[in-house]
């Protein structure tokens, strides 16, 4: 169950940031409480997962794969480009998280 909050914990924190992109510089309301309301879910599953799992691993897993899927909202639907440098940084990425996972 831990690990089902903790991929939720990562979709609503991705909800955040794309709300985030939206919200204009905090000038537009509805994103504005998309934010809020994606980032205080974030942290709130994120604080119960953390009764149960080791800070490292799952502050590692969380931030890691909220920055590779929030990489791939910005190309999905904001047009971001990405080149042969972030490819190869997302891969090491994804590569150090198994192995750090590996180390539990």
């Amino acid at each position: 169950m831990p690990y089902v909050l903790l991929l939720f914990s990562i979709v609503f924190e991705v909800f955040g940031s794309f709300m985030l992109k939206l919200s204009n510089g905090f000038t537009r309301a509805w994103p504005v409480v998309g934010v809020v309301a994606g980032y205080g879910l974030c942290f709130y599953l994120l604080s119960n997962v953390l009764q149960f799992l080791p800070l490292g691993p799952v502050y590692a897993t969380w931030s890691g794969l909220g920055t590779i899927l929030t990489v791939l909202v910005g190309v999905l639907f904001f047009k971001e480009r990405i080149n042969r440098t972030g490819v190869i940084g997302i891969v090491l990425l994804v590569t150090g998280l198994i192995l750090l996972n590996m180390t539990k």
